[in-house]
Parts: C-alpha cells; structure tokens; sequence
C-alpha cells in the first residue's frame, strides 16, 4: 500500500506540505485579493445594508478578522481535529453538515454523469472493438468528427440546451432543482457526454496496438470468440486510462460548477464557489480539503486498480509496446476543417465586433449579417471573427506550454504524482479567483489559471505510459545489450510516450478552449466588450430560445475547432489517387542495394538495426 501511494514517506511528505500550501493559500483569499473581507461578507449577507464603519467593526471582531490570516487558519485547523470546521461567515450554520450534503449530491451526479460517459465510450470504440476482434482493423477508415464535435460543446452550453428544450419545452424531465433520480439525468447527460468523447477517443487510441500483439493474435488462430478477445484488448488499455479517469472523477465532482448552477444543484462545486465569491473562508477550506482528500482517495484506487490488471506483467516486464511507429492515417478532413474555420475567421475580419446598432437587435442571418446579431445589434460574426485571434491563440499557447510540462513533470512520477493529485483537486474557478488574487486582473490571468491545471492530465497520462513502457520486453533486451539511461530514454522511452501524449494534447485543445469560456461565463475571465468566445456564449445564453443563431454559432466555432484538433491528431495525409498501370515496357532494372553502414566503434552500435540488404551481404 506505501508503494501504491507514491514512494513511501518522502512522497507522503511532499504531499502534506502541497495540501498545506493549497489550504493556506485558499484562507489568505481575502488578503491576497486585495479587499476588506468585512465589506464582502456584509454584501454576501445582505446586499442592500449600508456598509457604514460601526457595522464593518462589529463584523471584524466577530469573526476575528484582525487577528490577521494565520491566527485564522489555526482556529480553523484546531477545531477540524476535533471534527468541527467553524461556522459559516455568511448563515451562522455548522460547515461540516453543509459540506457533507453537498459532496454527497455532487458524488451522486459524478456517478450518474461517469454512466453516461461509459456508455459514450462504448459507443465510440465499437466499431474499432468489432473490426478488432475479426482482425480486420486494416479496413478501418479514420474518423472522430462526431466525436470531436460532441468532446468541444461546452458543458454549460450543453445543460442549458437540455434545460431549455427537454426539460422547458417538451418536459420530459424536470430541469431545476434536486429531488431525485429524474432531476439527475439531464445534468448527468451534460456532463457525462463530453468527457465520454474524450475518453472514448483516448482508449480509440489505444485498442489498435493491443490488437496487434501476439496474445490477440494466437488467440484469433485459435479461434477464441470475439468478444473475448475484444474484452481482454479492453482490459489492456484500461490501466494506460485510469490516471486519467480518476482526474475525470474529480473534476465531474468539483469542476462542474456552470452545470450546477444551470440546473440549481446543491452541489460541492457550486458552494465553493458561492463561499470563494463571497470570501466565507471556513465553508471555502473544508470544500477544498474534501475536494483534496477525494483527489487523492481516486488516484490511490487507480493505482491500485492497475496493478491488479497488469501488476505482474509490470513486475516481469512482459508487456508489449501499444504505440509502435506508424505512418500517418490517409486523411485531408482537417485541411478541410482548418480551411473552413480560416474561412470564417478570415471573412469576419473586415466587420466591427463593437458596432452597435439598436435598430437591428436580435436580427436572424441575412446577406447584410451573415450570422444574425445579439442583443446589442452587434454583428455575431465579426465578434467571432476577433474573438478568435484571442481564444484560439491563448488556447494553442497554453496547450503547447501545457504539453511540455506535462511530458517533463510526467519522466518525474513521484514528483509530479502528488502534485497531480493535489492541483487536480482545485475548480478552474477557484483556481481563476487564487490567481487573480494573486496577480490582479488582466488579459493573461484567465490563460494562466487554466495552464496551472492543464498540464494535470497530460503528466498523468506520461507516467502511466512510461511505467508500462518501461516494462516492455524490447525494452529489456534494449538494455540487456548494454543501452544507457540516457539512450534509452532519447530513442526508445521518449519516442513511444511523446507521439500520443502529444494526441491527447489535441484533444484537451478545446477543452482548453472550453476552460477559459467557462472564466468568461462566470464572470471571471474577458470582460465586456470584448468579444471572446466564452463571453460570447454567456451573453447570448439568456437569448437563446428567442435568438437561437446568437449561441449556435459561437458554439460551432468551438466545435469546429474540436473536429480539426481531433482529426489533426492522427496527422494529416492526402490520399493517393489510383493510377493507370503503365504499358509493357523493357526488362525491369536491377534494384539499387545500398552499401552497407558501418557500425560506430561504441556499446550503443549494437543497438542499429541492420537493415534486410545487410542480412544478405552477410
């Protein structure tokens, strides 16, 4: 069990000391932000009190506010080793109940939205799972854009379309509040249907190279039933995911904030963030510690669930390598979905994104406004246009520095692993509001919350392959030839791990995307006029029924950019066209034998492959 939690006591140290930093950060809020937590504790208690000098003094002594931040903090810690958290700063009520009912809701709809997401996932791998198990994956053509297209809605968008037309208009299902297994699907469908598309092309990614290992294949010639063999290949790549789905599992539980809000759940991510917002530092720090605890309890258990599933094949380095070298699917969808997204981007330039025009609010797409107009009269298209130069730009750059963290931070897995676990734990909300605390607002505070997280999944996702990797049977021969540390990670380790690390970097894209609309959604990122994609969307999202265009259209934009992100990531290659066979013509030429290489005179020479006209010179 010491080993499952990450090297013993070094490694429960370094995680004592990261859960630390994040509580103590979390309750030097207020301080950090630059505002009198009197102030805001009135306005969250009663807006409309005039905040006049005798009312904020008897709101500092009474919650000790000048006893200064440390002195705060250590009442608080006391009392939770006794089991008690404080009192709320904003009702008066007990914060351990409170928090306690509010993980339980936001357990409850993980569980449901982690159903819908398994179902996604079946449903994105069956058909490679069927050609798999036939041995006919040769005849599997890419795909993924409806994968694509359904891994970049964005989760609020997605709950306010159900709430709007499942649950207002048709009224299959309620659509607020939280009274029981019926007022659980809609959000469940919201939040399980995105992170199922992301999964489901991660494992996508996977399946072909269990496949095509000697098991799979003596299994065929035995004529094993299929859907045994289909069922083994699952549970060969289910262990390089599970890093990954202990991070879906807390961020469905905390993360899903917008969603809870749509649909009035009282859920732990919602109260963190009316206690963030309303600075209420008992009821912010035992969310956050619970959020923690639950972090850890998740990657703990996916640890352990992976080395049930292949711990002796780890231990015997007996695996085989899933990500073997290979040329690039014959594909040119995302030419075609980068030239159209170039398209509008490029056609919407030439238009004022800040032009009002009361006289045309609300306008559905005509010659004149291509995209209709919002509730200004503002042009959409020309706000997508130059909304896009800002989301799409901070969007790639906050990928790529995200990519290269992950890949370093991910070769040091009992450095990265509790620091995974910890800043996993952290809302992208709550994240936003530490860091603009800490840096004030700006342009680069949103991309820099976000990129403080990021990086999360992919180091994750590092660790995991290299430790199966590491456990490969090339691998050992490699280095029973005599290989260094350094060779093998420079020509064997790096160029296995980095090619799909780099593909689910791809597919975070949008969600990237999706991260800094949801700061822009809540508030907490660009703000008006300023037309990005996020605030685009919140804007438009009260217009939605009346001026459907007004959130379509920025929608699709980010769906586009999910198609092109996802196809992309499989490389981009024309197809070749069929050509005639060429007439009878002279003798066929002697083939060109090129002349064999010599070998350099050092211990890492043995490790060349010699290629098949060699063989037959010696």
């Amino acid at each position: 069990m010491r080993s499952l939690a990450g090297g013993g006591a070094p490694a429960l140290l370094w995680r004592t000391v990261l859960v630390a930093a994040l509580v103590c950060g979390v309750g030097l809020l207020p301080w950090l932000s630059r505002t009198d937590p009197a102030l805001t504790v009135l306005r969250a208690r009663s807006a409309d009190r005039d905040p006049d000098p005798e009312t904020l003094r008897a709101i500092r002594d009474g919650l000790g506010l000048d006893d200064g931040p440390l002195a705060l903090l250590g009442r608080w810690l006391g009392g939770l080793l006794h089991g008690d958290a404080g009192t709320s700063w904003v009702s008066g009520s007990q914060v351990l109940p409170g928090v306690v009912q509010a993980l339980g809701a936001s357990l409850l709809l993980m569980a449901g939205a982690l159903l819908v997401a398994a179902g996604t996932v079946a449903a994105v791998c069956a058909r490679t799972l069927r050609l798999g198990a036939r041995g006919r994956l040769g005849a599997r053509r890419p795909g993924g854009t409806a994968t694509a297209v359904l891994a970049a809605l964005p989760e609020f968008l997605v709950a306010a379309v159900l709430a709007s037309v499942i649950g207002v208009q048709l009224g299959w299902l309620p659509a607020l509040g939280w009274y029981g297994p019926q007022w659980m699907m809609l959000p469940s469908l919201a939040l399980g249907l995105p992170a199922g598309a992301v999964l489901g092309r991660m494992l996508d990614d996977l399946l072909p190279g269990a496949f095509g290992e000697p098991w799979a294949m003596a299994a065929a010639a035995r004529g094993v039933p299929s859907r045994s063999v289909a069922r083994q290949a699952v549970r060969r790549c289910v262990p390089g995911l599970l890093p990954n789905l202990a991070l879906f599992v807390v961020g469905l539980t905390g993360g899903s904030v917008a969603v809870e809000q749509i649909f009035d759940i009282p859920g732990l991510g919602r109260l963190t963030l009316q206690a963030a917002l309303a600075q209420d530092l008992p009821v912010l720090q035992t969310g956050t510690l619970a959020l923690v605890l639950l972090a850890a309890t998740a990657g703990l258990l996916a640890r352990l669930a992976a080395r049930l599933l292949i711990g002796p094949a780890l231990r015997d380095g007996a695996l085989q390598s899933l990500h073997r070298p290979r040329p690039p699917a014959a594909r040119a969808l995302p030419l075609l979905y980068g030239g159209l997204l170039a398209a509008v981007i490029g056609f919407g330039l030439s238009r004022d994104p800040l032009a009002l025009d009361t006289l045309a609010r609300l306008h559905a797409p005509s010659l004149e406004h291509p995209f209709g107009t919002d509730a200004l009269g503002r042009d959409v298209l020309a706000r997508i246009s130059h909304g896009a130069l800002t989301t799409l730009g901070t969007a790639l750059a906050v990928s790529a520095a995200a990519l290269v963290a992950g890949l370093l931070l991910g070769l040091l897995p009992r450095v990265s692993g509790p620091l995974v676990d910890t800043l996993s734990a952290v809302p992208p909300v709550l994240a936003g509001l530490l860091v603009t605390g800490a840096m004030g607002s700006g342009p680069w505070t949103p991309a820099f919350a976000v990129a403080v997280v990021a990086w999360c999944p992919l180091a994750a996702h590092t660790s995991s392959l290299l430790r199966q990797e590491r456990a490969t049977t090339h691998l050992t021969a490699t280095r029973a030839l005599g290989a260094g540390r350094w060779y093998l990670l420079r020509h064997e380790l790096l160029p296995a791990v980095a090619p799909p690390v780099a593909r689910h970097a791809l597919l975070r894209l949008p969600g990237i995307a999706l991260g800094l609309a949801a700061l822009g959604f809540l508030g907490l990122g660009a703000q008006p006029p300023a037309p990005d994609w996020g605030l685009l969307l919140a804007e438009n999202q009260p217009y939605a029924e009346r001026a459907p265009w007004a959130v379509l259209f920025p929608a699709a934009a980010l769906a586009l950019l999910g198609a092109l992100a996802v196809t992309a990531a499989g490389g981009v290659r024309l197809p070749r066209w069929p050509t005639r066979p060429a007439g009878p013509a002279g003798p066929p030429a002697d083939p060109v034998v090129p002349a064999p290489r010599r070998q350099p005179d050092h211990p890492d020479a043995l490790l060349t492959p010699v290629s098949a006209s060699q063989t037959e010179e010696r």
